[in-house]
């Protein structure tokens, strides 16, 4: 999917780095432990199936973007229209902590990343739609606040 030219905010939640380690390490361990079993050839095959399965995984699920444009906040592949958002609230950790526990409401949206301790809650203004709220992990909460409150002022 092409990016949208007029993104006034635009992330996407990579994983860290040391989930890469830990995965080339789980993949040396395997190449490793059938190196010594089986055929090299078996070996060198399973090691890049895991490879290429370890990274297609990592790159999937840290590929999910948040963004905000002309067409609304996305985050994953989910849209609310900027004409939909309501309070925008950049969370502390704290916050972020009660609102992903104790204090969910189990019909919110959540995108959420066990890596990122901080996060946007974008409260949903249309009363037909049934998901009271948005909570959306990030990197940098103030900025995407920020970004998403501009856009709505532009919008109304």
């Amino acid at each position: 999917m092409p990016a949208e030219p007029d993104l006034t905010y635009d992330e996407r939640l990579f994983v860290p780095l040391r989930w890469w380690v830990f995965a080339a390490l789980l993949v040396a361990s395997l190449w490793v432990a059938y190196w010594v079993a089986t055929p090299h050839l078996v070996a060198f095959g399973v090691t890049l199936a895991s490879a290429l399965l370890a990274a297609a995984l990592l790159s999937g699920y840290g590929g999910a973007p948040v963004s905000v444009g002309r067409k609304g906040f996305r985050a994953g592949r989910a849209l609310l229209p900027l004409d939909a958002c309501g309070e925008v609230s950049a969370l502390s950790e704290p916050e972020f902590h009660h609102l992903r526990g104790r204090g969910a409401d189990a019909r919110a949206y959540l995108l959420l990343r066990p890596y990122l301790s901080r996060a946007v809650r974008v409260d949903v203004a249309d009363p037909a739609d049934p998901v009271p709220y948005w909570l959306v992990a990030t990197r940098h909460p103030d900025r995407l606040a920020q970004a998403l409150r501009v856009a709505i002022e532009q919008t109304g």
